[in-house]
């Protein structure tokens, strides 16, 4: 997921969302069918007030330069967009475009509400100028339902002076993890701070350990065990807070700030604030075991197969990823590009933090698993809770989660 809780809080919608997203069929969309320019509606989570400059000057831009196009934005809470879609697709009320959550494409990506561009971008010829893990989590069933908007991913922060006072070096392995945890560890200052909240947050921060130990969602029941063992090894060890199982992403960099965690994993949407600390502090990639990954966060633009203007709203996805309006845009958001050609661009071509970050799009995966990646990542929640709070042992948590993986993800 990629910003403060308020924005990211990775609530994942199920029950009547997912049942609603099933009715695809013959919807109709918003949308002018008078003559001149064309008003396309689209929708987005971008609620909070400093996100306004940078959307509007984007959709200034997008009427500009998009012949005979007018925009018509309408927002909602985070949590509530995919929700929204649910209930647009019965009432067929549907937007144009969408900026969706990338681990929205589970489900939405086969509920045939998403226009196929896969044409329109092969004769576009752009797909190669993206990171394979952003560009990935566009493709579902051998089509693109989308373009990404803007990637992120977690990295490990150190605080520069607690790891020179203490003789540690920023942890490369998990082993090296596990050690500097433990020698960074003092009274009521933990080594490392992360998130294992029993949300899609709290997911989104394991995943790349599992990545990490070699396995993935279909080989849970060895590798999740791994992963879950390391966990738990840093909380008996004292290295890492128990009470981890309660924390957002924000929580983690507020005991960061605070200087009651030397180590915390996290994302670029830190950084703001991070910046305004009274201390020293640098970002590396997270330590690997087997592979080195990172969990991709990240919107992606969707275009409703319902629209009447499909034409145009494609003009419209085109239009925004030229570097002139993209560079912008990312910028005034404080993302990070899914474009390899825009490296050398805008402020992640000269900030040491951000740099790092896009240096991680690479061995960023995507949560990509199917219409019913929700329940999957539900028992991974709640596998890595058992563990965590000594309910369970990391294997027999395992066992149990795998199961409900597999009958999620219908294997």
């Amino acid at each position: 997921m990629s910003y403060p809780v308020d924005r990211r809080g990775f609530l994942r919608t199920t029950g009547t969302a997912a049942a609603a997203l099933g009715l695809g069929g013959a919807l109709a969309s918003c949308g002018s069918t008078k003559s001149g320019p064309v008003t396309l509606t689209w929708w987005d989570y971008f609620t909070l007030d400093n996100f306004q400059p940078g959307m509007q000057r984007l959709i200034n831009d997008v009427e500009a330069g998009v012949p005979d196009v007018k925009i018509e934005r309408r927002t909602f809470p985070f949590a509530e967009l995919d929700r929204q879609l649910a209930l647009a697709a019965i009432s067929g009320d549907l937007p144009d475009i969408a900026i969706v959550d990338n681990v929205a494409m589970n489900t939405l990506g086969g509920s045939h509400l998403l226009a196929d561009l896969t044409d329109k971008v092969k004769k576009w010829g752009q797909a190669d100028q993206y990171y394979k893990g952003p560009w990935d989590g566009c493709q579902v069933g051998g089509k693109t339902l989308g373009i990404p908007n803007n990637s992120n991913c977690l990295a490990l922060y150190c605080n520069t002076r607690l790891l020179k006072s203490a003789g540690v070096k920023p942890p490369t392995t998990w082993d090296e993890l596990a050690s500097a945890a433990h020698r960074l560890t003092s009274g009521d200052r933990h080594g490392l701070a992360l998130s294992a909240i029993k949300t899609e947050e709290g997911v989104f921060q394991f995943l790349p350990f599992l990545w990490q130990a070699g396995g993935d969602l279909d080989t849970f029941t060895t590798y999740g065990a791994t992963a879950l063992s390391f966990l738990h090894d840093l909380i008996a060890k004292g290295s890492l807070s128990e009470q981890c199982v309660g924390w957002t992403q924000q929580d983690v960099n507020t005991r960061f700030l605070d200087q009651r965690a030397a180590l915390q994993i996290n994302g670029p949407w830190q950084i703001p604030t991070l910046k305004k600390a009274g201390f020293d502090w640098s970002v590396v990639a997270l330590p690997r075991d087997k592979a080195a990954a990172t969990c991709l966060g990240g919107e992606n633009w969707v275009v409703m197969a319902s629209s009447k203007h499909l034409d145009k709203a494609w003009q419209v996805l085109e239009y925004t990823q030229r570097p002139s309006v993209l560079v912008p845009y990312l910028v005034s958001f404080g993302d990070l590009p899914s474009r390899k050609d825009l490296a050398g661009q805008g402020t992640w071509a000269s900030d040491p933090a951000l740099r790092l970050f896009l240096s991680q799009l690479p061995v960023a995966r995507p949560r990509q698993y199917g219409a019913h990646y929700a329940e999957a990542s539900q028992a991974v929640a709640e596998a890595e809770q058992a563990v965590l709070t000594g309910t369970a042992s990391p294997s027999a948590a395992a066992r149990v989660a795998a199961v409900k993986i597999d009958k999620a993800l219908g294997r």
